[in-house]
């Protein structure tokens, strides 16, 4: 696996803009950084479709022949210092940055706009006062890597401020600096999800509980395809940008997969009969796939949004059935004696339960001891 420090969060936008769906149109990319020297200066790159910035600059098309062009936005500039730049004041340290120069080029399917700021050490936040003039279902998504979080970061009409860094060692990952590891290439992807599915002890624990009352093969199949096909759903929508997960809801999610492991080890204890136990399943499969989006959104997808999904997904689904082709036969071999069977499924769910027990309580109220 290779490092890579392109922030490529707007090639998302570039792959869907062309269909000029409405969830596309509503978003815009912000991506900052600081100097690799660890100086004042701080880039940042806005992105955003043209309906968006007709919005902002109404009159952003110059010439009026209902196209905008590259000469459009150097006629503009000065809107566009004012309209854009203005709206998105940044500060470091609680002091103003101050602008040093902005750029505007017209790509393929977006516009992207540039601007060079000087700012004091410090915490790195930034307002977006711009989303106050936008219809209220505009978002700001924030392409950059802050050390330790993972999970999108996203600013509304009604949160319009970012913390972007805060001020320590981490900073701003950018252009030539070292940032999280990136991964290239279908085999990359599919390795990372492999490896998260087996370093996941969460999700071995929650399949264990599956696997200790799941039945026969063909209840087991039905029980991995319902958690398998509802991963997926909520893996692609939030690895595509249709849902989004800041930093508390990534934390909530993580609290739900907890709760989901508690739920089924307490069903395993207290009944007899799990006719739901599908429907079930897929209910709280579609939890684990945003926890899943996580950790691939902290990889960050750049311009490889397809194969990274697929990818990805796919080392999960080899990780998992190489978990089951080994668990199941275990499974089946102790169902054969009901009493060692219900003993068991007794003690391991019994463990399963205390586990998610100490998981809910660790994401939900922060590390325990």
């Amino acid at each position: 696996m290779r490092r890579t420090a392109r922030l490529a969060l707007p090639l998302v936008l570039l792959a869907v803009a062309g269909s000029a769906s409405a969830h596309d149109a509503d978003i815009l990319y912000a991506q900052l950084w600081r100097s690799e020297t660890g100086g004042p200066e701080v880039r940042e790159r806005l992105t955003l479709t043209a309906d968006t910035l007709a919005l902002l600059i109404p009159a952003a098309d110059a010439d009026g022949d209902g196209a905008l062009t590259q000469g459009d936005l150097d006629a503009r500039a000065p809107a566009l210092a004012v309209g854009i730049w203005d709206a998105l004041p940044l500060s470091a340290g609680g002091r103003p940055c101050a602008r040093s120069e902005t750029s505007a080029r017209i790509r393929a399917s977006f516009v992207e706009l540039g601007a060079t700021f000087q700012c004091a050490p410090g915490e790195l936040r930034q307002r977006f006062s711009l989303l106050s003039v936008l219809p209220s279902n505009y978002k700001v998504v924030l392409g950059s890597y802050i050390q330790g979080e993972q999970g999108q970061r996203f600013a509304d009409a009604s949160q319009p401020t970012l913390v972007v860094s805060d001020g320590g060692s981490g900073g701003v990952s950018g252009p030539g600096q070292p940032g999280p590891e990136r991964v290239s290439g279908l085999l990359d992807w599919v390795g990372l999800g492999v490896i998260h599915i087996f370093g996941g002890i969460d999700h071995l624990a929650f399949l264990l509980a599956l696997l200790l009352v799941g039945g026969s093969l063909k209840r087991v199949l039905l029980l991995v395809t319902a958690f398998t096909v509802a991963h997926s759903l909520t893996l692609g929508a939030t690895a595509l940008g249709f849902i989004l997960l800041d930093d508390a809801r990534t934390r909530w999610v993580e609290a739900a997969i907890a709760a989901s492991i508690i739920w089924v080890a307490l069903e395993n204890l207290l009944l007899r009969e799990h006719r739901h136990r599908a429907l079930l399943t897929f209910l709280f499969g579609l939890v684990h796939g945003f926890g899943f989006a996580s950790v691939l959104g902290s990889y960050g997808l750049g311009d490889s949004v397809v194969t990274g999904l697929f990818g990805f997904n796919l080392g999960v689904e080899l990780g998992q059935a190489a978990i089951v082709a080994v668990l199941y036969p275990l499974v089946r071999l102790v169902q054969r004696r009901p009493e060692l069977h219900q003993r068991t499924v007794r003690a391991l769910s019994l463990l399963i339960l205390a586990a998610g027990g100490y998981w809910l309580m660790e994401r939900a109220l922060g590390p325990i001891g």
